[in-house]
């Protein structure tokens, strides 16, 4: 069974907008109601978070839905092992993206996730819950500890991506621009950048980059690198590829306009 993964880079369920990738989650999965469990642990095991992601995925999109509260409800290994192995789809919120790794990895979560990728799971998520699969992400973590003096960090994810990835690459934390501040942060640390903007996705199937999945027509996916003293930003194209990340340079799998900085 094909390994996917399909990584959010922003957007509101509330309104539906990225309804159209989520039919696509559904869908990999190939089941007509599969068993969709949310993992809410970066916005602090949210109960309103939850409540709309079981009308979204369950009332709208007709999912089986499952909730893993980590530090809310505290189960035991034994609970959370069944409830992430028993999932179709592993769905994960948004929020703090450094507090969700270190929870995770004291409950061994971490683990129990690559195990059900393993096993054919499809995973997914938005903002930190798209971070999460890539080896690192350029993370506001930090403003959530403090909202008036903070600074985006790289944050440390599972790895079953490469790269970084930036999610909301088109927005700002609290006045301080995504974009911006990454490229930064790939022309002082190099390495491939992965820069989603709202309403859009990517997904990856074994581990190689397959498609990007707009829901708005303005959504955009980017590749990000340094080139000698260069910040070179590359779109990635909407068209269906298969490649691994490393490749996106090529011509072929990017759009020809770029920018340099």
């Amino acid at each position: 069974m094909p390994k996917a993964i399909v990584a959010i880079g922003g957007g509101e369920i509330r309104t539906r907008g990225t309804a159209l990738i989520d039919r696509e989650i559904i869908r990999l999965s190939n089941k007509r109601h599969p068993k969709l469990l949310f993992i809410p642990t970066a916005s602090s095991n949210s109960g309103r978070y939850w409540k709309r992601v079981r009308e979204y995925f369950g009332h709208f999109l007709k999912c089986k839905t499952e909730v893993l509260f980590l530090t809310k409800e505290r189960p035991s290994r034994k609970q959370i092992r069944k409830k992430i192995l028993a999932a179709d789809i592993i769905y994960v919120g948004g929020g703090n993206t450094l507090l969700m790794m270190r929870v995770w990895r004291r409950w061994g979560v971490d683990k129990l996730l690559k195990s059900a990728y393993e096993k054919g799971t499809v995973l997914s998520g938005i903002s930190a819950g798209a971070i999460c699969w890539f080896d690192s992400g350029h993370s506001d973590s930090m403003s959530f500890y403090n909202p008036r003096k903070w600074k985006y960090i790289k944050v440390k994810g599972l790895g079953l991506i490469t790269g970084i990835h930036c999610p909301h690459y088109n927005s700002l934390t609290r006045g301080i621009p995504r974009r911006k501040h990454f490229r930064e942060m790939i022309r002082r640390i190099g390495g491939v950048g992965i820069a989603i903007e709202n309403n859009c996705a990517i997904e990856f199937v074994d581990g190689r980059f397959y498609r990007v999945i707009g829901s708005k027509n303005y959504a955009r996916a980017y590749k990000v690198y340094k080139r000698n003293a260069d910040v070179i930003t590359e779109q990635i194209r909407r068209e269906k590829q298969f490649a691994p990340i490393t490749s996106l340079t090529r011509r072929d799998f990017l759009h020809t306009s770029r920018t340099t900085h």
